[in-house]
């Protein structure tokens, strides 16, 4: 899609736009994760984070009735760092590694390459497509998966709601506009009375569909959906969109295709597309609690026992910065969806 003069397009659209346009999208041409990148995420900082996260895999999957084949599943895996330090912790488990199927769901060819020459596994497949994962229980890592979908926003002014959009005017210029719309066609459409108790509304429809999706095959093949990502659990929803360029604060109508969009996840959102689908449970807990009760800050201990001081002080700054407060420890939330039957509760 190009952006065309004298032009309005949906909010998502230009977000989608931005970030995935084969040419010109931020995650299209460029690998934006680590020092030289817009962000650092958690298997970025400290290898801990990734282990923390196979611990918790085989122990799910032990809960699962260790299935001897069963699919692994992560959704956007970056630069691949977190898988391939995850594949050097299942190596101590052969009869979890030798029945693993692992799977990356992504869509930027850019990426695919440096995860390619990262995660050296022999049962591994890329998909762009949920619908080419088979029938076997399926386990789905989504570690800041969901925030880099493209969103909606809505807001309700003297009763009558409108959708945000991004016009275009003749001189290239950008802004945003309101359109009025109908409120009900789109609840209809979505089969989710999502405007209940609200005067604002921020939400991904594609987002929403791979929730559903991802539910869907949960329910029929058995397994469970791990989600960590920034967010908050209120049934009162916020406007958390913002842009990064170069590691700072960007004006979202700024720097097209040069900064990443983003957004906080609605977590309560989450959980009352769970409700609607029945038979599935839900755990929600901080990082910090996920991956202290985990065990990362004893495995830090352990790593850090014979290294030399300033290794040991760089452990634990990293350590630091996955579970202080202050930092990811709070603003990171972990979701973990599963059958209802399963009774696992390893790190909530």
């Amino acid at each position: 899609m190009i952006l065309k003069k004298n032009h309005k397009i949906p909010l998502d659209k230009f977000i989608n736009y931005c970030l995935y346009d084969k040419k010109n999208g931020y995650y299209m041409r460029k690998d934006p994760f680590g020092i030289n990148g817009d962000f650092t995420t958690a298997p970025n900082i400290s290898r801990l984070f990734s282990e923390m996260i196979a611990v918790w895999t085989i122990s799910f999957w032990e809960s699962l009735g260790s299935p001897k084949k069963f699919n692994l599943i992560e959704l956007g895996a970056g630069n691949g760092e977190m898988m391939k330090i995850m594949i050097e912790s299942f190596q101590r488990f052969p009869s979890f590694i030798n029945g693993c199927k692992i799977i990356i769901h992504e869509k930027s060819p850019y990426l695919i390459k440096k995860q390619k020459i990262n995660i050296k596994f022999k049962n591994i497949k890329w998909i762009t497509s949920l619908k080419k994962i088979d029938k076997l229980p399926s386990i789905f890592l989504a570690n800041e998966f969901f925030d880099a979908i493209p969103i909606k926003q809505f807001l309700k002014s003297k009763s009558i709601w409108f959708e945000k959009f991004v016009h275009i005017s003749n001189d290239k210029k950008l802004n945003f506009i309101n359109q009025k719309i109908d409120i009900k066609a789109l609840e209809k459409k979505i089969d989710f009375k999502i405007s209940e108790k609200q005067n604002f509304i921020e939400y991904s429809p594609l987002g929403l569909r791979y929730l559903t999706d991802i539910l869907k095959l949960i329910k029929k093949n058995k397994g469970g959906l791990l989600i960590i990502d920034y967010g908050y659990f209120d049934e009162k929803m916020k406007n958390t969109l913002q842009a990064i360029y170069q590691q700072k604060y960007s004006r979202v109508l700024e720097n097209i295709g040069k900064s990443d969009i983003t957004y906080n996840v609605n977590f309560y959102l989450i959980k009352k597309v769970v409700k609607n689908l029945r038979d599935l449970s839900v755990n929600f807990t901080s990082q910090k609690r996920f991956l202290t009760n985990l065990g990362i800050q004893q495995r830090a201990e352990i790593i850090s026992k014979d290294k030399e001081f300033t290794k040991k002080v760089d452990i634990f700054y990293r350590l630091k910065r996955l579970i202080n407060e202050k930092e990811m420890g709070n603003l990171f939330k972990v979701m973990l969806i599963k059958n209802s039957k399963n009774n696992s509760k390893i790190g909530f």
